[in-house]
């Protein structure tokens, strides 16, 4: 018998038996006192909520992956689900309920527990988010700006590229100070794995929890996931750390919820999911955002994930999630086909938030890029004129094309806000006009790593992009500074070329 289990019995003295068992949910006849969404405590050790309550028996979803038996003696705890946090989870794999999946890294009792259900901070706890949460994606950051505290869905087919998105995503934040939270719902154990050897390739695990409740486990800890990964950010945002959750994928959380609800007979609604779906997901989403705490602000950054089918963002899980975020990126079936990296759909995303985090300068470049790439779509039908297209039209089709290879970014690149429109303001104003396609790949690389490896370099660029606000003052400013030269010498790219 479980100690834990005989101090709550002996505390409050209330007994109950399991008489009824169905999947992850446990019948318990007994335990006249108990409330709704109270944790439950078996004679195992196992642990459980309470999520119904009728005349005869309290409905239990169990959190486990041992095995419960009809017969079973149950206690009572007289307060909500608790979960443990503390520093210690970073660096670490854990389940739903905070142990280590790697039984060769386990660790002690942890420093702190915390209601996996607590209530979102008001109104009056809440900051206007101002703050730009790096991507190091160029068109995310230019054309569908995240604000740190921001919750945008993340949505496309299988196999779109949304990981390699998310997972640069996280390093770009990680590298900037924020803890990473990367929640995995319903994957297998080989993808939650190879997630685990990937951020550790990144070189950022140490300041990384992974939450993973895998394909096989129980119900109850598939549910359980996204509340620990908010729990734990929640945690680490009261410390004043920013934080950068990612919920993969919330489309399979309700799948299991239906699953649950279907097994505990609750009435279905549309598409028989049950009729509380929304509240469960924005109830969970309504925790992030930016928060005003004792040492100022810290931030809860959320990007829950969702899959669609063929590219129809109609449906009804996706659709509730578009309602309750800020915005959302599209990852489209067509352009990964396309060879697009990222497959982002510019013109279907949207950010209701982070626009207002941008400088002016970047929210011209977004507006006059937005623009450009929708008047560049009309002019390829003017292609395949070949020979007899003017001249006006031919230097408009070059200049989309450099800056498609300007978004167009590898699966292991990321390029800091001000490499983006440094590159932008060289291809806007035709200072790249001359070189190839490779010549123009060749140079952005070797900027990005002249800025990530030489710190004079870095404040030269720096102090430009802060100094203009608009394009014609970033081209102008680009090709009157005399340090340009000879770092653009030392990246071997021809100034002849450049114009300069």
């Amino acid at each position: 018998m479980d100690e834990r289990f005989q101090n709550y019995l002996d505390k409050i003295g209330e007994i109950g038996f399991v008489k009824k068992l169905t999947s992850s949910i446990a019948y318990v006849e007994g335990i006249p006192g108990v409330k709704l969404s109270e944790q439950v405590l078996f004679e195992s050790g196992m642990i459980g909520q309470v999520v119904a309550i009728d005349e005869y028996f309290s409905e239990v979803l169990i959190f486990s992956t041992k095995e419960t038996r009809v017969g079973e003696k149950v206690a009572r705890t007289n307060k909500r689900v608790e979960l443990p946090v503390g520093e210690e989870l970073l660096g670490k794999v854990v389940d739903p309920l905070g142990e280590s999946l790697d039984p060769f890294k386990s660790f002690g009792p942890l420093s702190e527990s915390r209601p996996i259900d607590a209530v979102a901070p008001g109104i009056n706890a809440r900051r206007t988010i101002t703050k730009l949460c790096e991507t190091g994606v160029t068109l995310t950051d230019l054309l569908i700006p995240i604000g740190k505290g921001q919750r945008e869905l993340v949505i496309g087919d299988k196999k779109t590229g949304k990981t390699r998105f998310l997972l640069r995503s996280l390093l770009a934040q990680v590298k900037s100070g924020s803890v990473g939270i990367y929640t995995i719902i319903g994957k297998s154990k080989a993808t939650i794995k190879q997630m685990e050897e990937d951020i550790k390739d990144l070189g950022i695990f140490e300041n990384v929890v992974l939450v993973a409740a895998a394909a096989d486990a129980p119900a109850g800890l598939s549910y359980l996931a996204p509340y620990y990964g908010m729990t734990i950010a929640e945690y680490f945002r009261d410390k004043g750390r920013d934080v950068f959750l990612i919920l993969d994928d919330l489309s399979v959380h309700a799948k299991v919820y239906r699953e649950m609800s279907l097994l505990a007979k609750k009435f279905p609604g549309r598409l028989a999911y049950p009729g509380d779906i929304f509240y469960t997901h924005a109830k969970l989403l309504e925790r992030a955002g930016n928060f005003s705490i004792h040492s100022g602000e810290a931030s809860i950054t959320c990007l829950p994930v969702a899959e669609t089918v063929q590219g129809d963002i109609t449906g009804y899980i996706t659709t509730n999630l578009m309602s309750m975020t800020d915005g959302h990126i599209f990852f489209d079936h067509l352009l990964f086909i396309e060879g697009r990296r990222p497959a982002v759909d510019p013109f279907i995303s949207v950010t209701r938030v982070g626009r207002q985090t941008q400088t002016k300068l970047q929210r011209e470049v977004s507006q006059v890029l937005l623009s450009f790439l929708k008047e560049a779509d009309r002019l390829k039908g003017f292609m395949s004129f070949g020979a007899e297209l003017g001249e006006h039209i031919l230097k408009a089709i070059n200049k989309e094309n450099q800056i498609m290879i300007l978004l167009d970014q590898t699966s292991h690149e990321n390029m800091p806000i001000n490499v983006q429109l440094l590159l932008f303001g060289l291809i806007w104003g035709d200072l790249w006009a001359g070189l190839s396609e490779q010549e123009v790949r060749e140079s952005e690389f070797r900027i990005i790593h002249l800025y990530e490896s030489d710190l004079s370099i870095r404040r030269i660029i720096d102090s430009v992009i802060i100094s203009v606000n608009s394009i014609d003052d970033l081209a102008d400013r680009i090709s009157r500074t005399p340090e340009f030269k000879e770092w653009i010498k030392k990246a071997e790219i021809k100034t002849a070329s450049l114009n300069i």
